[in-house]
């Protein structure tokens, strides 16, 4: 039973890495090497990030300076940058790419807080998701005469006060994600 508990809080905290990794890659105005983890560049016959061929800086708050190690991809890069949906036209002048990043219009910052939410939402659900799985498990255990009823009750407890647990980080990690797009 133990192990049940474990496994379903090692769910959980998957579920919290992956949004905070997708957290990571939205635009919040300012300038993150972050919003470019999931562009691949056609390098050789194989999608490559671009921060695998690249020195990726930031020199002011709205600027991005890349830098590849191989100047023959700087238009594989820019052209995967421009096909992408980060939205910034790159500026290519021969040996770097710079990216501009315009200040968000109050219109769009309310547009990206809506998908930080969804996204949110969408962890919660995940995380409710392994709840119901974790539940299940211990209703076969109960079945199988491997646990009391006592020991159900306890296990459902302890399963809810994790899930509730998640839920709440979910939620100040996404509050501070909100706070960080809507300031100007």
């Amino acid at each position: 039973m133990e192990q049940l508990f474990k496994t379903t809080e090692e769910k959980m905290n998957k579920t919290i890495e992956a949004l905070e990794r997708e957290y990571k890659s939205v635009r919040a105005g300012r300038a993150t090497a972050a919003v470019l983890e999931r562009i691949s560049v056609d390098y050789y016959g194989v999608p490559t990030p671009v921060h695998q061929m690249a020195a990726i800086s930031v020199p002011e708050a709205r600027t991005l300076i890349i830098q590849p190690w191989d100047s023959s991809t700087l238009k594989e890069i820019e052209k995967a940058i421009l096909t992408s949906d980060i939205g910034i036209n790159p500026q290519n002048d021969g040996k770097i790419i710079r990216l501009n990043f315009p200040p968000l219009t109050e219109e769009r910052r309310k547009e990206i807080v809506k998908d930080v939410r969804k996204k949110g939402e969408d962890a919660k659900v995940a995380i409710r998701n392994q709840r119901r799985s974790a539940l299940d498990d211990l209703k076969a255990l109960k079945k199988n005469n491997q646990i009391t009823e006592d020991d159900e009750s306890n296990g459902e407890k302890k399963i809810q006060n994790l899930t509730d647990k998640f839920c709440k980080e979910i939620d100040s990690i996404a509050s501070v994600k909100e706070k960080e797009i809507m300031e100007i």
